[in-house]
């Protein structure tokens, strides 16, 4: 398996390091999410479509 390469999530915002979430979108056919504080903890891994149902249900609940 390919290794998950981890960005800062744009949804982090301005929260001045804490609360980060880390997103890795370039294993073709999966979506991987970590706390950035845990970098060798859990990783959740979502398919694409089920990642994109995730972030607009985010919208939902501003």
């Amino acid at each position: 398996m390919s290794e998950f390469r981890f960005v800062k999530s744009s949804y982090t915002g301005g929260n001045n390091g804490q609360e980060c979430v880390e997103v890795a979108r370039n294993v073709p056919g999966a979506v991987a999410v970590r706390d950035s504080k845990r970098a060798t903890g859990p990783v959740l891994v979502l398919t694409p479509t089920a990642w994109d149902a995730f972030r607009a249900s985010l919208s939902l609940v501003q």
